[in-house]
């Protein structure tokens, strides 16, 4: 099993509690990316520079992944290609994406879209937090438990 992640969006603050996750298990990490980024120089952790363009790092990530690997993204349309694929796909707030929910999260994608486009301000997401930064850790750790060591 390995760690892939879609990082050219991927909050930092993520990203460390992703190497210290790879560091304290040995589990394979590799970051996608279309610019350049500081990795620990570990042997299981590796960057992937792709191209800029739109979805490049996504279909990389999808080219290369097995069933049954994680990856990290908030891409929803992405985690549902994941999915499809028999991998499993996590977003930075500790989200599992799963059969049972990418549905719903791709209509709700597809809803808050299509009222951006019409000039409605839908916000955005907040700010991550320290809730969030805590769901997400507690969630990569019984992933890995369940499915790495």
């Amino acid at each position: 099993m390995k760690v892939w992640v879609d990082a050219d969006a991927c909050p930092v603050v993520i990203k460390e509690i992703l190497f210290k996750a790879a560091k304290r298990t040995g589990v394979p990490l590799t970051l996608v990316a279309n610019h350049h980024l500081r990795i620990p120089a570990l042997k299981n952790i590796t960057f992937l520079q792709v191209p800029s363009g739109f979805d490049v790092a996504d279909n990389e990530i999808v080219k290369r992944l097995e069933p049954g690997d994680l990856v990290i993204t908030g891409d929803i349309p992405l985690a549902a290609e994941i999915i499809e694929k028999g991998a499993h796909a996590l977003n930075p707030r500790g989200e599992l994406y799963t059969i049972e929910n990418i549905k719903a999260r791709l209509n709700m994608r597809d809803f808050m879209d299509s009222l951006r486009a019409s000039g409605i301000d839908t916000g955005g997401a907040p700010p991550l937090n320290q809730s969030d930064r805590q769901a997400f850790a507690n969630h990569l750790d019984r992933f890995l438990t369940r499915h790495a060591l």
